[in-house]
């Protein structure tokens, strides 16, 4: 899907969905999932059994997928146990994890060049509950901060960019006792009629000129500042931070009832992700609030019409500690 060739071959799994060989013992344990397993699914699955795949199945490993932390691996392949590729020749190849093994490492993150993941053993959990909270940073507190120390703490956690506002949301998570209250649901993309309608009256209306934009950034801003999640039971929006709920709901979440995501609606557009060495994460935000100051002296001033600004994520994985998006 990521090739723009007319020859490529796009390979549909999702009939190939069988979960199996689940085991949980101590806290700890396993499960078998297939190559159309996706995320709501194991999740649901897991969770009728007491369990979770902690963070993170085989076209997200392949594409290597990942949350934002600092203090865990953050790559969905840094729980996969074994699995099973067919490569170009029809074989099944049969891989252990191995972090020493170059074959392992190449193929966790393959982009579908060595084959089709047709299931992956992953590590699990027992289930347990997390909370979200968010606080509003000023943009000189990450530009001119230790970037390091404000994530390192948190097992997620990630920043979203408002040039505009010259301001950051600082989104973190941790773990909280399974008991702890709670059934907050998050969701990134779902939108109402009336929402779909005004979103899209603001961006068209700033395409060629920049002050609409900067409407549409605060509009969205002062959204954002407020918990993206409803109670999973009564669909009720939460108000407050933080918010506490079971991983997969509050990490990942859905769409809520009866409402659309925002592409369904038209909603949509380019994005640039790009990723260096945390090391120099200030070094990066502070080039790119120069290019924004100088656009800016330009007459083409430069905001976040994303709905939760620009999104940066921070991730260690066992190769090197990154910073992008």
């Amino acid at each position: 899907m990521c090739s723009d060739d007319p020859n490529t071959i796009i390979i549909k799994t999702d009939a190939v969905n069988g979960i199996s060989d689940f085991h949980l013992q101590d806290g700890m344990g396993s499960v078998v999932v297939e190559a159309g397993v996706t995320f709501p699914q194991i999740a649901e699955w897991l969770h009728g059994r007491g369990a979770s795949l902690g963070y993170t199945l085989a076209g997200a490993m392949a594409m290597g997928a990942h949350r934002s932390s600092l203090r865990e691996d953050s790559q969905v392949s840094s729980a996969a146990l074994a699995f099973d590729i067919i490569n170009g020749n029809g074989d099944l190849v049969h891989l252990e994890k191995d972090q020493t093994n170059d074959t392992w490492l190449a193929a966790t993150t393959s982009l579908g060049l060595l084959g089709v993941i047709a299931r992956v053993k992953f590590g699990v959990l027992a289930d347990f509950k997390v909370y979200a909270d968010q606080i509003i940073l000023d943009e000189d507190d990450v530009l001119n901060g230790d970037i390091y120390a404000q994530i390192s703490p948190y097992v997620t956690a990630n920043y979203w960019w408002w040039p505009g506002q010259r301001k950051f949301h600082l989104r973190t998570y941790g773990v909280v006792p399974v008991t702890h209250l709670g059934n907050a649901f998050q969701s990134t993309f779902s939108v109402t009629n009336t929402e779909a309608a005004l979103a899209l009256h603001l961006l068209n209306s700033g395409q060629n000129t920049s002050l609409p934009n900067f409407v549409t950034e605060r509009v969205f801003f002062g959204l954002w500042s407020a918990p993206n999640f409803h109670d999973k039971r009564t669909n009720l929006p939460l108000f407050s931070w933080p918010v506490h709920g079971y991983a997969y709901d509050v990490l990942i979440g859905g769409l809520y009832p009866n409402l659309k995501p925002e592409w369904d609606y038209g909603l949509r557009a380019k994005t640039l992700e790009f990723a260096v060495p945390v090391t120099q994460a200030n070094a990066l935000l502070k080039r790119v609030r120069e290019l924004f100051d100088q656009a800016a002296a330009d007459g083409r001033a430069v905001t976040s019409t994303y709905r939760s600004g620009i999104n940066i994520k921070v991730g260690r994985c066992p190769h090197f500690a990154g910073f992008g998006n």
